[in-house]
Protein backbone atom coordinates (compact mmCIF):
# COMPACT_ATOMS: atom_id res chain seq x y z
CA UNK A 1 0.00 0.00 0.00
CA UNK A 2 1.40 3.39 -1.01
CA UNK A 3 1.73 6.10 1.61
CA UNK A 4 0.72 8.81 -0.84
CA UNK A 5 -2.47 7.97 -2.78
CA UNK A 6 -1.14 10.03 -5.70
CA UNK A 7 1.91 7.78 -6.02
CA UNK A 8 2.08 4.13 -6.98
CA UNK A 9 5.52 2.90 -5.94
CA UNK A 10 5.13 -0.14 -8.21
CA UNK A 11 5.65 2.21 -11.16
CA UNK A 12 9.41 2.88 -11.48
CA UNK A 13 8.94 6.44 -12.77
CA UNK A 14 7.02 7.34 -9.62
CA UNK A 15 9.86 6.17 -7.38
CA UNK A 16 12.26 8.69 -8.84
CA UNK A 17 13.11 11.83 -6.92
CA UNK A 18 11.52 14.92 -8.45
CA UNK A 19 14.12 17.63 -7.89
CA UNK A 20 11.83 20.43 -9.09
CA UNK A 21 9.12 19.35 -6.68
CA UNK A 22 11.54 19.15 -3.76
CA UNK A 23 12.99 22.55 -4.64
CA UNK A 24 9.52 24.12 -4.85
CA UNK A 25 8.56 22.79 -1.43
CA UNK A 26 11.93 23.76 0.09
CA UNK A 27 11.98 27.32 -1.29
CA UNK A 28 8.33 27.82 -0.36
CA UNK A 29 9.00 26.45 3.12
CA UNK A 30 11.85 28.88 3.68
CA UNK A 31 9.69 31.82 2.56
CA UNK A 32 6.81 30.74 4.79
CA UNK A 33 9.00 30.09 7.83
CA UNK A 34 10.80 33.42 7.46
CA UNK A 35 7.46 35.21 7.24
CA UNK A 36 6.23 33.39 10.35
CA UNK A 37 9.43 34.39 12.17
CA UNK A 38 8.88 38.03 11.20
CA UNK A 39 5.32 37.94 12.56
CA UNK A 40 6.64 36.41 15.79
CA UNK A 41 9.16 39.23 16.14
CA UNK A 42 6.50 41.87 15.54
CA UNK A 43 3.96 40.48 18.01
CA UNK A 44 5.34 39.85 21.48
CA UNK A 45 3.46 37.35 23.63
CA UNK A 46 3.64 37.99 27.37
CA UNK A 47 4.35 34.98 29.58
CA UNK A 48 1.04 33.39 30.52
CA UNK A 49 -0.84 35.40 27.89
CA UNK A 50 -2.65 34.43 24.71
CA UNK A 51 -0.02 33.55 22.04
CA UNK A 52 -1.30 36.03 19.46
CA UNK A 53 1.57 35.54 17.04
CA UNK A 54 1.09 31.78 16.73
CA UNK A 55 -2.69 32.08 16.64
CA UNK A 56 -2.51 34.76 13.95
CA UNK A 57 -0.21 32.82 11.61
CA UNK A 58 -2.27 29.65 11.98
CA UNK A 59 -5.59 31.36 11.32
CA UNK A 60 -4.20 33.48 8.49
CA UNK A 61 -2.45 30.47 6.94
CA UNK A 62 -5.63 28.42 7.17
CA UNK A 63 -7.61 31.18 5.49
CA UNK A 64 -5.03 31.44 2.69
CA UNK A 65 -5.04 27.66 2.26
CA UNK A 66 -8.83 27.75 1.81
CA UNK A 67 -8.41 30.52 -0.77
CA UNK A 68 -5.62 28.65 -2.57
CA UNK A 69 -7.45 25.35 -2.81
CA UNK A 70 -10.69 27.02 -3.96
CA UNK A 71 -8.82 28.99 -6.63
CA UNK A 72 -6.94 25.90 -7.81
CA UNK A 73 -10.23 24.03 -8.06
CA UNK A 74 -11.30 26.53 -10.73
CA UNK A 75 -8.11 26.33 -12.78
CA UNK A 76 -8.38 23.60 -15.44
CA UNK A 77 -4.70 22.65 -15.42
CA UNK A 78 -2.67 24.54 -12.83
CA UNK A 79 1.10 24.22 -13.03
CA UNK A 80 2.14 21.07 -11.19
CA UNK A 81 4.35 23.01 -8.76
CA UNK A 82 1.79 25.62 -7.66
CA UNK A 83 0.18 23.52 -4.91
CA UNK A 84 3.47 22.09 -3.58
CA UNK A 85 5.14 25.51 -3.60
CA UNK A 86 2.29 27.58 -2.13
CA UNK A 87 0.31 25.00 -0.15
CA UNK A 88 2.94 22.64 1.21
CA UNK A 89 5.91 25.00 1.12
CA UNK A 90 4.85 28.57 1.83
CA UNK A 91 1.73 27.91 3.89
CA UNK A 92 3.15 24.77 5.49
CA UNK A 93 6.21 26.74 6.55
CA UNK A 94 4.12 29.72 7.63
CA UNK A 95 1.64 27.87 9.85
CA UNK A 96 2.83 26.29 13.04
CA UNK A 97 0.26 24.12 14.73
CA UNK A 98 2.99 22.27 16.60
CA UNK A 99 4.02 25.53 18.26
CA UNK A 100 0.37 26.18 19.08
CA UNK A 101 0.33 22.91 21.00
CA UNK A 102 3.44 23.99 22.92
CA UNK A 103 1.51 27.07 24.02
CA UNK A 104 -1.00 24.92 25.90
CA UNK A 105 1.46 23.49 28.47
CA UNK A 106 3.05 26.93 28.74
CA UNK A 107 -0.31 28.40 29.71
CA UNK A 108 -0.95 25.51 32.11
CA UNK A 109 2.47 26.07 33.67
CA UNK A 110 1.61 29.74 34.13
CA UNK A 111 -1.48 28.70 36.11
CA UNK A 112 -3.95 29.57 33.33
CA UNK A 113 -5.88 26.32 32.67
CA UNK A 114 -9.03 28.04 31.35
CA UNK A 115 -6.97 30.11 28.92
CA UNK A 116 -5.05 26.97 27.87
CA UNK A 117 -8.31 25.19 27.07
CA UNK A 118 -9.67 28.25 25.26
CA UNK A 119 -6.45 28.51 23.25
CA UNK A 120 -6.50 24.81 22.34
CA UNK A 121 -10.13 24.87 21.20
CA UNK A 122 -9.96 28.40 19.85
CA UNK A 123 -7.00 27.63 17.60
CA UNK A 124 -8.65 24.56 16.07
CA UNK A 125 -12.06 26.20 15.62
CA UNK A 126 -10.63 29.47 14.31
CA UNK A 127 -8.41 27.67 11.80
CA UNK A 128 -11.29 25.55 10.50
CA UNK A 129 -13.58 28.56 10.22
CA UNK A 130 -10.84 30.56 8.49
CA UNK A 131 -10.35 27.79 5.92
CA UNK A 132 -14.09 27.63 5.28
CA UNK A 133 -14.26 31.43 5.03
CA UNK A 134 -11.42 31.51 2.49
CA UNK A 135 -13.13 28.86 0.39
CA UNK A 136 -16.52 30.57 0.67
CA UNK A 137 -15.03 33.95 -0.26
CA UNK A 138 -13.51 32.59 -3.47
CA UNK A 139 -16.77 30.88 -4.36
CA UNK A 140 -18.75 34.06 -3.69
CA UNK A 141 -16.41 36.19 -5.78
CA UNK A 142 -16.39 33.66 -8.62
CA UNK A 143 -20.16 33.17 -8.51
CA UNK A 144 -20.13 29.70 -6.96
CA UNK A 145 -17.81 28.20 -9.57
CA UNK A 146 -15.09 27.22 -7.06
Amino acid sequence: MAVDPDVDLHIPEQRAVDAALLAAVAVGGVLGAETRYAVGRLLDTPIGGWPWDTWLVNVTGSFLLGVLMAVLATVPRPHRLVRPFLGVGVLGGFTTFSTAMVGVPDLLGAGRPALALAYLAGTAVSALLATALGTWLVRAVRGGRA
